[in-house]
C-alpha cells in the first residue's frame, strides 16, 4: 500500500511575528514552494530538494514547523525519525507548514509594536542563558528539538526596513541588462520595466507606448534615464535599442503607490494565495510594505487579490460553469458525502445542495436530534441565499450537517433543501426542528419527515416578528417590557411561571396577549439560532479546521462530561448542599429547600423540570444521590460526554483539490452552468446587519399630544391652524393659545 503523501509548504527569507496579545509566533514575507512528502521522504533528499528550490547550501541548512495547535514553540527537523514523526502528526491535516533556515541567516523576529518593558515568552521554561540567536536542544534519541524561548527586549537578528525592502527586490536589480535584452513581448517588458523601477526607487513616465515600440524616461524632471524598445522586424521579440542608465534624481521621491499596480500585486502574491486561500488584504498591504516598501491601501490590496485569485481559479462567472466538476470532488475526496446542484431551464444557476459525511457521522453518532434551521442572505456579486442545517454538540457548540446556496428563499427550495437532507441523514430517530416561524417550512417538515418529527419556534424570530407587528403602537419602555416577558415565558419551566408572565404581557396590551395565544406556545424553543455566511469553499476550509480543532481538543480531556456540561453539573451539585431529601416511595423522593420538590430517580424526573429540559440531573435529584451514595453521572444524557464529543468529531473533512481556471475548449457545453439573472435591490445597501430584537431603537415620542412616531414640531394636533380664521392671520394669537378678543 502507497504511503499517504502530504503537502509541506515551504518557506522561507520572510521572519517571524509576535502576536503581543497571546505570545503567538507567525511567518510572514519571503517565497513559498510546495512539496509533497510522507513517511519514507529521506531528510538528506528532503534537504537537497528545498536547497535546489530555494538556492541554499544544504550544509547547515535547517528545517523547522510548529506542531498542531501550538504557534509557540518550533519544532526542529535534523534526521528522518524527526520528519517521520512530524509527517505522522499532521497527517489528518493533508498539509503541513515548514520553515527553511540557511547557514548564517537570523531568524528575524518582529517586535515592532511590542510594548519595550514586556517580553515574549514560549511554553517552555527560561534558558540560563540568553542567545543572540535561537538555540536548539540537544536531540536525545527520540526526543523533539524545541526553540529556547526568545527574549524579544532585545532585538534578535532585526534588520531595518531600508534592508527588508533592499534584500526583497534584490532579484529585480538586474532584471533589465542594457541594449540588445530580447522579451518575448511588450507585456513581458512592461512588467519586467515595473519591478526594475521598484528594485532602483523610481518611477517613469511612457513617453511613447503601442504595438511598435516603447519609450520610457525618468519622472523626475531633468532625469537623463530612459530606455526605448521595438520589435524586431519580421518577429514577435521586442529589443531594447537604447538605454541611457544613469540617474540624477535621488529616487523614489513619488509615492510609492504610484509603482503598484493591482496587476502587479496580484502577480506577486499569486503563489501564497494559491496555498493560503484565505490570505486578508491587511496582511497582503502589510507585506508588500515589508518586502518592497510600498503602501497599499485596503482596497488596492482587495482588488489585487481579487485579480490574483481570477488568474488561479478564473472569474465568477467561470466558477459556475465548474460546479459539476466542483460536485464530483466533493463525493470523490470524501466518501460518504452529498453534493448536488440544479439549474434552471436557461441553464441559469438555481440551487447546490452540500453535506459532508464526516458532518453526518457525528450528527448520528454523538449529537441529540436537533437540528436548527436558518437562511441568511449572500452580499455576493451574483448575490443568492445560503439555507443551513445545524446541529449542538455535547459541549454547546454548533456542528454544521449541511448548507444549500439557492437563488432566492421559497417554500419550494425549503421543500427541495429538506428532501435532500432527508437522504443525506437517512436516520430513523425522531428529529426535532428549530426554525423561524414560517409556515413552508412547517408543511415542508411534515410532508417529509412526517408527524414523527417535531417542530419549534427560534425565540429570536418570534421576538422579531413581535417588535414588528407591535411597531408604532406602544412606547418603547412598553415594548423592552413585552420583549422581556415574552422571553421570561419562553423559559419558564413550570405551567404556573408561562401563565404569570403571559399575565403581564395581557396586562400591557390585550393585542398583544392575543398575538402571544396564536403563536402557539407550545412549538416556544429558548434557542437562538446562528447564521452562516460563507460560500461553499471557505465554509469546506471552516469546517475542516473546526473538526480538527475539536478533535485535538478533545483528546486533552479528563472528565466523563464536556467541560461546559461539567461545569453546569458542579454548580448544580453547589445548590444542593443545603437540601434534604427524604424517601417517599420506592424510587420517588421528597427533597425540601426553598420549596418542596418531587422525584422520581428511575424515571429521570423532577417537578421543577429542570433534569428533563437540561438532561442533566437538578441539585434536588443531586442532594438523593448524595444520599444514596450514588453518581450523577449514571444519570446525566449521553450526548454531553466526553466520549460523544469524540465521536462527533472523529472523522475528518479531507481537502478538496483547487479548481484551476478552466480552459475553453474544455468547457463541456451540456453542462454548462451559468450565474443566475441578478438585480440589484432597491435603497442603499447595508453596510451593518441589524442587532438582536433585544436591543430595541427608541420610537420618537410627541411632548404635546403623547402619540407616538413624530415630535412636537411635526405634530398635527398640536400645530394645527385654521387658515379662515381672521385672528390667527392677524398674528393676535398663537395656536396653542385660547382664543381671546382682538
Amino acid at each position: 500500500m502507497a504511503a499517504k503523501k502530504i503537502i509541506a509548504i515551504c518557506q522561507s527569507g520572510g521572519e517571524f511575528v509576535t502576536n503581543n496579545e497571546d505570545g503567538s509566533l507567525s511567518y510572514t514575507g519571503g517565497n513559498a514552494y510546495a512539496v509533497d512528502i510522507d513517511e519514507k521522504t529521506n531528510v538528506d533528499a528532503f534537504k537537497q530538494e528545498l536547497g535546489d528550490t530555494f538556492k541554499f547550501n544544504v550544509v547547515g541548512m535547517t528545517i523547522k514547523y510548529f506542531l498542531p495547535g501550538n504557534k509557540k514553540t518550533l519544532i526542529t527537523v535534523s534526521k528522518d525519525k524527526d520528519l517521520r514523526r512530524m509527517v505522522n502528526f499532521f497527517k489528518d491535516s493533508e498539509q503541513v507548514e515548514v520553515f527553511v533556515i540557511a547557514e548564517g541567516a537570523a531568524v528575524a523576529l518582529n517586535v515592532s509594536n511590542m510594548p519595550a518593558s514586556r517580553s515574549s515568552r514560549t511554553t517552555m521554561p527560561d534558558p540560563a542563558v540568553s542567545p543572540a540567536t535561537p538555540l536548539d536542544f540537544t536531540n536525545p534519541d527520540g526526543q523533539l528539538m524545541v526553540d529556547t524561548p526568545m527574549d524579544t527586549t532585545t532585538p534578535l537578528g532585526i534588520c531595518s526596513n531600508d534592508d527588508k525592502h533592499r534584500r526583497a527586490a534584490t532579484q529585480w536589480e538586474n532584471s533589465i541588462t542594457g541594449v540588445d535584452q530580447r522579451f518575448s513581448s511588450f507585456t513581458e517588458f512592461r512588467e519586467v520595466l515595473h519591478k526594475y523601477s521598484i528594485a532602483h526607487g523610481f518611477t517613469y513616465n511612457y513617453k511613447k507606448n503601442d504595438s511598435h515600440r516603447v519609450t520610457v524616461k525618468c519622472k523626475s524632471e531633468g532625469c537623463p534615464w530612459r530606455i526605448y524598445a521595438s520589435r524586431l522586424v519580421t518577429t514577435q521579440l521586442i529589443f531594447i535599442k537604447k538605454m541611457n542608465k544613469n540617474h540624477t534624481c535621488e529616487g523614489a521621491v513619488v509615492k510609492a503607490g504610484y509603482r503598484a499596480t493591482r496587476g502587479w500585486v496580484g502577480n506577486i502574491i499569486k503563489e501564497k494565495l494559491k496555498f493560503s486561500p484565505d490570505y486578508k488584504p491587511k496582511d497582503i498591504a502589510t507585506d508588500i510594505k515589508r518586502e518592497y516598501g510600498i503602501q497599499l491601501n485596503y482596497s488596492q490590496s482587495w482588488r489585487a487579490k481579487e485579480i490574483a485569485r481570477e488568474q488561479l481559479q478564473g472569474s465568477y462567472r467561470e466558477a459556475y460553469s465548474q460546479l459539476p466538476s466542483f460536485c464530483e470532488r466533493i463525493m470523490e475526496t470524501n466518501p460518504g458525502s452529498l453534493a448536488t446542484f440544479v439549474t434552471k431551464e436557461d441553464s441559469s444557476f438555481h440551487r447546490l445542495f452540500v453535506s459532508f459525511h464526516a458532518s453526518i457521522y457525528g450528527f448520528q453518532q454523538g449529537c441529540r436530534p436537533l437540528l436548527f434551521l436558518d437562511s441568511t442572505v449572500l452580499y455576493a456579486k451574483y448575490q443568492g441565499i445560503v439555507l443551513s442545517a445545524v446541529g449542538a454538540d455535547g459541549n454547546d457548540g454548533v456542528l454544521p450537517v449541511a448548507f444549500a446556496v439557492v437563488d432566492e428563499e421559497t417554500d419550494d427550495n425549503w421543500h427541495w433543501f429538506l428532501s435532500e437532507l432527508k437522504s443525506a441523514i437517512s436516520t430513523s430517530r425522531p428529529i426535532t426542528f428549530v426554525s423561524a416561524f414560517q409556515n413552508g417550512i412547517r408543511e415542508s417538515l411534515c410532508d417529509i419527515f412526517g408527524k414523527d418529527s417535531y417542530h419549534g419556534y427560534c425565540l429570536r424570530h418570534l421576538g422579531e416578528k413581535l417588535n414588528k407587528d407591535l411597531h408604532g403602537k406602544f412606547s418603547h419602555e412598553a415594548r423592552c417590557l413585552l420583549i422581556q416577558d415574552l422571553y421570561a415565558a419562553a423559559y419558564a419551566p413550570k405551567l404556573e411561571d408561562f401563565e404569570r408572565c403571559v399575565e403581564n404581557i395581557k396586562a400591557i396590551s390585550p393585542d398583544a396577549y392575543s398575538w402571544v395565544v396564536q403563536s402557539e406556545p407550545d412549538h416556544w424553543v429558548p434557542f437562538l439560532v446562528g447564521q452562516v455566511t460563507q460560500m461553499v469553499d471557505a465554509l469546506q476550509r471552516k469546517m475542516m479546521e473546526l473538526n480538527y480543532t475539536r478533535r485535538v481538543d478533545s483528546s486533552l480531556w479528563l472528565t466523563r462530561l464536556t467541560p461546559s456540561m461539567e461545569e453546569k453539573l458542579q454548580n448544580e451539585t453547589s445548590k444542593s448542599m443545603p437540601l434534604q431529601a427524604c424517601n417517599s416511595h420506592e424510587s420517588t423522593f421528597e427533597v425540601r429547600g426553598e420549596a418542596v420538590d418531587l422525584v422520581d430517580i428511575d424515571n429521570w424526573f423532577c417537578s421543577c423540570k429542570a433534569w428533563q429540559l437540561s438532561g442533566l440531573p437538578c441539585c434536588h435529584a443531586i442532594a438523593i444521590f448524595e444520599c444514596l451514595g450514588r453518581s450523577p453521572y449514571d444519570y446525566c444524557s449521553r450526548y454531553f460526554t466526553s466520549e460523544s464529543y469524540r465521536l462527533t468529531y472523529s472523522e475528518s473533512i479531507n481537502p478538496i483539490p483547487l479548481l484551476e481556471k478552466p480552459a475553453k475548449a474544455e468547457v463541456d457545453m451540456e453542462i454548462m452552468v451559468s450565474p443566475p439573472p441578478t438585480k440589484r435591490p432597491p435603497g442603499r445597501p447595508k453596510m451593518k446587519q441589524p442587532d438582536s430584537v433585544d436591543i430595541i431603537r427608541r420610537q420618537l415620542q410627541c411632548s404635546k399630544c403623547k402619540g407616538l412616531g413624530h415630535n412636537k414640531k411635526t405634530c398635527n394636533k398640536a400645530n394645527k391652524i385654521d387658515g379662515s380664521d381672521p385672528l390667527l392671520l392677524t398674528g393676535m394669537v398663537v395656536a396653542e393659545q385660547p382664543e381671546v378678543s382682538a
